[in-house]
């Protein structure tokens, strides 16, 4: 008993050493950049002009790839490392969570597709994968309104001055001299263009020569715009943003060629009756492809983050060619190819972009699994 004393004792005394006592040290880790910029939020000039207060803007989702680790699957078996930033709720449904990585993927492209998945450059920052964001365009309904609004249809009369199709993605002004009933029910309009011709229509390929009001329009309407380049013509497209701050107060319309352009209201033609399908009068192929999985994700839009200066690959005549990221105009940014010079407006979610058309590869070959796994 006196020798286990003696030891306790010794203990104690050894514990009060100064030199034994544990002292804070403060360890400073740098963080990775990828780590730091996925931190960030979008910049402001990204979706709007004006300076947004922290409750004015939808919610973000924000997701910036990693460097590769080897997986051929696309990072499917990487520690899950991503970093989100949600800012404030708004009563519309849950976004859409993005996910990607710089891997380049055998898997089949999206619809069935000719986009060539391209190579990877993850050497240079200025080539580095952008941030993809599925962002709440708006929190309003006036500015997601989707479904077509609970109003009579457009009144289709004799002599009426309309706009209608001549061939695809040439529509003229004209008028209407004959209405004419089909035995199945179908109505067909005849139409005397004003610079000759005629033609016998259905009332999907007629327009009112008239703007209509803003409470007539929805996302996913068809539309027609007069052209740039022929004041004579008019070119048919899909309504994809309703005005918002986000976009400047403007409509941004789909023409049926892939051309992304921003107008406003008297620019605008509403097609007198519209399809219950609106991609019915879409010709097969990435146009098509793309306007479907954009509805089906709206309000929540696929969009990439570039910043001006930076360079990436865009998908020009069938191959992905670099070019470099001229300025940025909310949804749209004005890109200038490296080879010729030319200068092109694109969505920042088009298929075109390599970076989205590998992410959309990705999210349709990670759906099925997420099936599998809810059903069992």
């Amino acid at each position: 008993m006196i020798i286990f004393r003696t030891r306790k004792k010794v203990q104690m005394d050894d514990l009060n050493d100064e030199n034994l006592q544990k002292k804070p040290v403060v360890v400073l880790t740098r963080l990775p950049d990828f780590t730091f910029n996925a931190l960030q939020p979008p910049t402001p000039q990204q979706f709007d002009s004006e300076a947004e207060s922290p409750d004015s803007s939808g919610s973000d989702m924000l997701w910036e790839p990693e460097d590769d680790s080897g997986d051929s699957d696309f990072g499917a078996k990487k520690k899950s490392q991503h970093r989100h930033k949600m800012v404030n709720d708004v009563n519309v449904p849950s976004p859409l969570v993005s996910i990607n990585n710089n891997s380049t993927s055998n898997s089949s492209s999206v619809c069935n597709n000719d986009i060539n998945s391209g190579s990877k450059d993850t050497n240079k920052a200025a080539e580095a994968s952008p941030i993809i964001v599925s962002a709440a365009f708006a929190s309003s309904s006036n500015e997601t309104r989707k479904e077509r609004p609970d109003f009579p249809e457009i009144a289709i009369a004799l002599d009426m001055v309309v706009l209608a199709r001549r061939r695809v993605m040439r529509w003229q002004q004209g008028k209407i001299v004959e209405i004419i009933n089909k035995d199945d029910g179908r109505v067909k309009y005849k139409v005397i263009f004003d610079e000759k011709g005629k033609s016998l229509v259905s009332g999907h390929h007629i327009a009112k020569k008239t703007n209509p009001k803003l409470d007539q329009l929805y996302v996913g309407a068809r539309v027609l715009i007069r052209s740039p380049e022929d004041e004579q013509c008019f070119l048919s497209g899909l309504l994809a943003e309703l005005p918002s701050r986000k976009n400047r107060l403007r409509f941004l319309v789909f023409l049926d060629d892939h051309t992304p352009v921003y107008v406003s209201l008297p620019s605008l033609y509403l097609i007198c009756r519209q399809m219950a399908d609106p991609l019915e009068d879409l010709v097969d192929g990435p146009h098509k492809c793309f306007m479907e999985q954009y509805l089906r994700s709206w309000p929540y839009p696929h969009l990439t983050h570039y910043k001006e200066g930076q360079t990436l690959k865009i998908e020009l005549n069938g191959v992905h060619q670099k070019c470099q990221v001229e300025s940025v105009d909310c949804s749209l940014m004005k890109v200038v190819f490296e080879e010729n010079g030319e200068t092109d407006w694109i969505h920042r979610g088009s298929l075109r972009l390599e970076h989205m058309s590998k992410f959309l590869e990705l999210k349709q070959t990670r759906e099925p699994k997420a099936d599998n796994s809810d059903s069992k």
